[in-house]
């Protein structure tokens, strides 16, 4: 196997979706998984768009957004290092439910939906291994949704950040004084609350010490302080 080959497997090992699978099926996975780079700004895909690659981030970060008829937009989510998107390419050619924008230079692999298929047709233990993957990240989904209708905002705005610190450390931020890239609107669109409920709860956090805001991102400086806020 390849050096660039080795490096494929390594970051798919890394991806919970695919962290089961033996070392075989992760080379199968390899075979059809090819490099891509985006621009900042760039779109991966778009809303409504054919569904046929999913991608793992290698480096850089995107988000996923939404937009409303009124031209507003709401932040889904956002991927990092070891993160997938638009996985459910790897099942169906549906449309795709969200676009994806790369917040900054983006390296992933893609792998088409196509490829993915023929493989899991080969070696079926693949999909089995993939399917229940993918049962147990779209339950984990419906728990932390059900888990949110019962937060208040402050809850679900420390969540998000507790959250986005944890990615942050998983790509080798230290453990105070976190740096985090992400605006006000984006924590609240998260956090499934307004912008100005979530703001003066920044401010609230701001005033205690625990962040620092600044153009754009801010900064965790106590991270462990965040729990006092979860309930």
């Amino acid at each position: 196997m390849t050096a660039s080959a080795q490096d494929r497997v390594g970051l798919l090992g890394r991806v919970p979706m695919f962290a089961d699978l033996s070392a075989d099926d992760l080379e199968q996975v390899a075979d059809v998984a090819h490099p891509r780079r985006f621009a900042a700004g760039e779109v991966v895909f778009r809303e409504g768009d054919a569904s046929n690659t999913c991608y793992i981030v290698r480096s850089g970060h995107a988000r996923a957004v939404r937009e409303h008829g009124d031209g507003r937009q709401l932040a889904l989510a956002t991927f990092g290092p070891g993160d997938i998107f638009g996985e459910l390419a790897m099942f169906d050619d549906e449309r795709r439910s969200a676009t994806v924008e790369a917040i900054e230079p983006l390296e992933v692999l893609g792998i088409m939906g196509a490829d993915m298929r023929r493989a899991m047709e080969l070696r079926p233990q693949l999909a089995i291994a993939l399917a229940a993957a993918l049962s147990r990240r779209l339950r984990a989904t419906n728990e932390r949704l059900a888990s949110q209708s019962f937060q208040t905002v402050q809850s679900r705005v420390a969540n998000v950040l507790g959250q986005l610190v944890e990615q942050a450390r998983a790509e080798g931020a230290a453990s105070a004084d976190v740096p985090i890239t992400v605006t006000q609107a984006e924590v609240a669109q998260l956090a499934g609350s307004s912008r100005e409920s979530a703001s003066r709860f920044l401010a609230v956090l701001e005033r205690a010490g625990v962040i620092s805001q600044g153009r754009g991102r801010l900064t965790v400086h106590d991270p462990d302080a965040l729990r006092n806020y979860v309930y």
